[in-house]
């Protein structure tokens, strides 16, 4: 109908959000981890710098690499289901247009109107209703292989240099507190920024990525220190 406007929906982000925030938390929790780690066995501010520098460059190639290999075999089963989709409808039309209408059916439509919607999306484009109703995939929530790579490794970037940067400004006799602090700072403000990006509760989206980040660190920074050696 004329003037009505479509309505904004976050899941028409989902994909680079999730890589997003994946990125970035990522990137705070593991370089600062290490930083923590690396400081507590006592070696020099240089090592620290070096040992993070590292993580960030090692940790964005491997965000990027991990997500691309794991979105595009998401991808590939997506197009061979589309594809098997295709041939059966081309091969066993009848068979597919009730399997729809069975669909609508079971949305809670009755038998004659689930058969009039099947019949019209099936002449309007047969492929498109059953891989949005059958398959469930869209084009919001299709697989996008490089997008997912890119945004996950920028965002691994920005996150890791955080901690990596305090590490260079902090005095070194106080470079494990102030990394420590910083980077629980750090991961409140992207819990809180995803979770209203998603709109989710903003103290649960916190929480939740507060508390494996600690944990993390305080992990690593532990093994630093028992051990006495830079990991």
């Amino acid at each position: 109908m004329a003037g009505i406007q479509s309505e904004y929906h976050r899941t028409q982000h989902i994909g680079w959000l999730r890589a997003a925030v994946l990125g970035a938390n990522d990137g705070i929790v593991s370089t600062a981890s290490l930083i923590l780690g690396v400081a507590a066995a006592s070696v020099t501010q240089s090592a620290v710098l070096v040992a993070g520098v590292a993580g960030l460059v090692a940790g964005a190639m491997s965000m990027a690499a991990g997500e691309y290999v794991s979105v595009s075999s998401q991808s590939d089963t997506e197009q061979a289901d589309i594809a098997r989709e295709r041939h059966e409808l081309a091969t066993d039309g009848a068979r597919e247009l009730a399997e729809l209408a069975a669909i609508y059916e079971r949305r809670g439509l009755d038998a004659n109107l689930a058969q009039q919607v099947a019949t019209q999306l099936t002449a309007k484009d047969a492929l498109q209703a059953h891989t949005r109703d059958e398959l469930g995939i869209s084009d919001t929530t299709s697989a996008n292989p490089l997008q997912a790579a890119l945004v996950s490794a920028l965002s691994f970037v920005v996150g890791a240099g955080l901690p990596l940067l305090t590490a260079w400004l902090a005095p070194y006799l106080y470079l494990t507190p102030v990394v420590a602090a910083t980077s629980l700072l750090f991961l409140v403000i992207l819990g809180g920024l995803a979770a209203h990006m998603g709109g989710a509760g903003i103290g649960k989206g916190i929480l939740r990525v507060t508390f494996w980040g600690a944990l993390a660190m305080a992990c690593t920074a532990g093994v630093g220190w028992l051990f006495g050696v830079a990991l």
